[in-house]
C-alpha cells in the first residue's frame, strides 16, 4: 500500500527489454531486496540492490498493462516506498495495481501551474468523480474535471518540480489507478 506522495524521482538505468528486468538509479540508502516500491504507480518488488541501483523483475502482465515496458534509458520515474503502519497518509490509499493506461491529450498553463487532460479507458469511468482521487503515475491527485472519457487535474508547481509529470507532453502514456474506496463502494 502507498499514499501517492512521491518520495524521489529516480532514473532508468536499464530498460526491461527481453529479460524483463528494470534497473533504476535511486537515492534510497536503506532499500533492500524484497521491499515493495511503486514505480510510476506500479507496485514492484525489489529483486536486487547495488550502489545506488535497484533492480525489479517485470512480469509479462506488468509489461502489457502498464507503461513500464516502454521506458527509455535516462527517463525519470516516480518512486515511493511502501506505507508503514503509523505513517501519515498525505495523499490517498494507493495499491500500485494499475487500472489502465491513459494518454495525455492537453497540457495548459494555469498561472504557475498546469492543467493536464487525460483520455482514460471507458471501464474506469464509473470510479471517477470530480473532487475524487486518482493516482496518475503513482501521484495522488484530485480530479478537477470530467468530460466523456477525459479527466483533468491541476498540477501545482511543487508537483511539477518533484515528480515526472513536469516532463510529460501531449501524446505521452500515463499509468492510472482509481481510488480504492470508490472501487469498493460501486
Amino acid at each position: 500500500m502507498f499514499t501517492g506522495i512521491i518520495e524521489e524521482v529516480g532514473k532508468v538505468k536499464e530498460t526491461a527489454g527481453k529479460k524483463g528486468v528494470l534497473v533504476l538509479e535511486t537515492r534510497f540508502p536503506d532499500l533492500r531486496a524484497g521491499e515493495s516500491v511503486a514505480v510510476n504507480g506500479v507496485c514492484l518488488t525489489v529483486s536486487r540492490t547495488e550502489k545506488g541501483l535497484a533492480s525489479f523483475d517485470l512480469s509479462p502482465e506488468t509489461l502489457k498493462k502498464t507503461g513500464l515496458g516502454r521506458l527509455k534509458i535516462g527517463r525519470p520515474v516516480n518512486l515511493e516506498r511502501a506505507l508503514r503502519l503509523g505513517d501519515r497518509v498525505g495523499g490517498h490509499l494507493v495499491t500500485g495495481h494499475i487500472d489502465g493506461k491513459g494518454k495525455i491529450m492537453a497540457v495548459r498553463k494555469t498561472g504557475p501551474g498546469k492543467e493536464v487532460t487525460i483520455l482514460f479507458p471507458a471501464e474506469i469511468k464509473k470510479y471517477l468523480a470530480v473532487k475524487g482521487s486518482v493516482a496518475i503515475e503513482g501521484i495522488s491527485l484530485t480530479v478537477a474535471g470530467l468530460s466523456g472519457n477525459r479527466l483533468s487535474v491541476a498540477l501545482v508547481p511543487y508537483t511539477l518540480n518533484k515528480t515526472n509529470l513536469g516532463e510529460k507532453r501531449v501524446g505521452d502514456e500515463v499509468n492510472l489507478e482509481v481510488d480504492i474506496i470508490a472501487r469498493y463502494l460501486k
